[in-house]
Parts: structure tokens; sequence; C-alpha cells
């Protein structure tokens, strides 16, 4: 029940930082002068930690989700895996993130 709930959070919570990515972003590249809103929303750090974080989660829960359709049914099991998978990952991701020199 927990993979469920959030599977949707993380998705509705993709849908508004990949939004607001995309409209700091617009300012960002179609305007002579850039607002401070915009530049301080588009290389704010923790809006790219949070889109790492729930895209990775999401992305796991949904091959997750995925794989129980097509029958296997060892949901624990898969459970463990795949939060193992998403935790190395998002981990190695973040550590790429607050690492990189430019």
């Amino acid at each position: 029940m927990f993979i469920w709930i959030f599977h949707r959070i993380s998705g509705l919570l993709l849908i508004i930082l990949l939004v607001i990515k995309f409209l700091t972003s617009f300012f960002l590249m179609t305007k002579a002068q850039k607002p401070d809103w915009a530049l301080l929303l588009h290389t704010n750090p923790l809006t790219d930690t949070l889109l790492i974080i729930s895209g990775v989660y999401h992305a796991f829960y949904g091959l997750r989700t995925i794989i129980i359709d097509l029958g296997l049914r060892k949901e624990k099991l898969l459970f463990w895996i795949f939060t193992v998978l998403a935790t190395f990952v998002t981990a190695s991701l973040l550590i790429l993130y607050f690492t990189r020199n430019y």
C-alpha cells in the first residue's frame, strides 16, 4: 500500500518539478534580462535533489509494478530489491550532482 501511495505522490511531484524546470528555463532562454525568481528556482539544488529522488524511486517502483503485473508474486522481495537498487542509484546520482565542477 505504501508503494502505491508513494508512486502516485512522486508522479505528481515529478509533474510539478518538471513544470517548474521547463517554465524557468523558458524565462531564462527567451528574455534579454533574466528574472531573479527564474534564476533562483532553476539553479536551486533542492529542486534538483527532489527531482532526482522522486524520479529514480518512481521509475524503480514502476518497474516493480510491471514485474508484478507480469506474474511474479514475491512482492516483499521485489520491494526490498527495488528499494536497495533505487537507493544506490539515487545516492550515486546525488554524489555526481553535488561533486560536478561546472
